[in-house]
């Protein structure tokens, strides 16, 4: 299994390179946006380990143009410690976001978090979750083939549009969406209503599959950019 780090500072990408290669992963590094690009599109890669501060194209950029063609995990890395580049990241696609420095174990761990579910989400897991037709994250339990979804064993009748939203979400899981995307995947660009409705149907949501209000497991506000769904 691949990982891609795209990271300008040499130290340290060959000190992620080595905690990588001992938890054994292969490791490839590219030292600018524009062939970091390129190899990410290009290469068979299970996650994307990204700098923000890259010459040739920063990460920000690569980050929205990757995305526009790949669900492959990015988990960006940034000296920056200011929510707004957190929010602007998760906002691009990102599905993780680590300020430096940080710790080469809590990086590894988050790796094998993000790739676990990624394959688990597209079922290359090797069926190990049902085929893919059955999504379980914690209590919460979305058969596919029924379009049925239940809590902790309990079934929750969902409409449609309920249904479709929050499977949309759990696909994909830790990425943040507005909520002028989600209308439009869901609802259609030509659809008759706006995105408030989106609003309306998180809480509809939230209402059936959170048990604790204040204290959210499922679906997450970001503040300024939309919602994510906690895999």
């Amino acid at each position: 299994m691949k990982i891609l780090v795209i990271e300008d500072d040499k130290s340290i990408a060959e000190l992620e390179r080595d905690y990588l290669e001992i938890n054994g992963y292969e490791c490839d590094l590219a030292a600018d946006g524009i062939r970091g690009l390129e190899m990410a599109l290009t290469g068979d890669y299970a996650l994307i380990i990204l700098d923000i501060m890259i010459p040739g194209m920063d990460g920000f950029e690569l980050c929205a143009r990757f995305r526009e063609q790949s669900d492959t995990p990015v988990i960006l890395l940034s000296a920056k410690k200011e929510d707004i580049d957190k929010v602007r990241g998760l906002g691009l696609g990102a599905d993780d976001y680590m300020t430096k420095p940080f710790s080469p174990n809590e990086l590894m761990a988050r790796v094998k978090s993000h790739i676990g579910r990624y394959e688990r989400l597209t079922g290359k897991d090797g069926g190990k979750n049902g085929g893919n037709r059955l999504l379980k994250i914690r209590e919460l339990e979305i058969d596919k083939d029924s379009r049925r979804v239940f809590l902790g064993g309990e079934e929750k009748i969902m409409p449609a549009k309920e249904y479709d939203l929050l499977l949309f979400l759990a696909e994909n899981a830790n990425r943040v969406f507005s909520k002028e995307h989600i209308f439009d995947r869901i609802w259609g660009m030509d659809a008759i209503g706006d995105v408030s409705t989106v609003t309306v149907h998180i809480r509809r949501l939230r209402e059936k599959i959170e048990k604790d209000m204040d204290n959210l497991q499922y679906i997450e506000t970001v503040w300024g950019v939309g919602y994510r769904f906690k895999g």
